[in-house]
């Protein structure tokens, strides 16, 4: 037999990273900060932000580790955000019921939370419209969560495919939702700016009439690599 989990588990650290880390991370949209990061870091393609809300947000993650069907460790999210927060509500991808409501969005924005990300849908888009914080989620539906735990507050979870921890930093947009774990912010903060120059190069040349990729005229100039059939 094991023993009865606590109903809930919250890291005594609810670590951030620096304000001037989140604002680097920030400068740039998410296609920038995956390359930065060697092309991995997003989450799954399903987390998309919800309509008639903006679709930009960066901050700290507070993590919020939920059961299938279970908002206990959300909750516990609302109690402690603080300011610029992006909750980030594992509910293990259950599709069964919702990961929040208008409510929870509501008292998340009256913190001061910047935004909320989840691999779970959302419910009463309207009352969330109304609130206005932005929202990346699987989708909609009007089916209700408990809040009977056990869950976890500031300890990693694993959304969307990807690991977040507590303080690491999210970025989310138009374009997905792409986590920078804590441990590496100072690297890809760095290798953004090489990532940016190449990008805006890239972007002038085909602007003014590039039209082909220079890897393939590479190939096809050097024959390495082709073969014509």
């Amino acid at each position: 037999m094991i023993e009865e989990p606590a109903p809930l588990r919250i890291a005594r650290d609810l670590r951030r990273p620096a304000a001037d880390q989140v604002a680097a991370i920030a400068a740039h949209p998410t296609g920038f900060v995956v390359d930065a990061m060697g092309g991995a870091g997003a989450m799954a393609a399903g987390i998309a932000p919800l309509p008639g809300l903006p679709d930009r947000a960066c901050g700290p993650a507070l993590v919020a580790g939920n059961r299938p069907g279970d908002l206990l460790g959300t909750l516990a999210a609302v109690a402690f955000a603080e300011a610029g927060d992006i909750v980030v509500a594992e509910t293990q991808g259950f599709q069964g019921c919702a990961a929040a409501g208008d409510r929870v969005l509501g008292m998340l924005k009256n913190r001061g939370a910047a935004g909320f990300v989840t691999d779970g849908p959302m419910r009463d888009l309207e009352g969330v419209q109304a609130v206005g914080l932005p929202v990346w989620a699987t989708g909609l539906t009007p089916n209700s969560p408990v809040s009977h735990g056990p869950a976890t507050l500031g300890l990693p979870a694993q959304v969307g495919g990807v690991r977040v921890a507590q303080g690491d930093v999210v970025l989310a947009d138009c374009d997905g939702v792409v986590v920078v774990p804590f441990d590496m912010l100072d690297r890809v903060i760095a290798a953004l700016d090489v990532v940016a120059q190449a990008e805006h190069a890239m972007d002038a040349e085909v602007a003014a009439g590039r039209h082909e990729p220079g890897l393939i005229r590479a190939m096809l100039d050097s024959g390495d690599g082709v073969q014509w059939v």
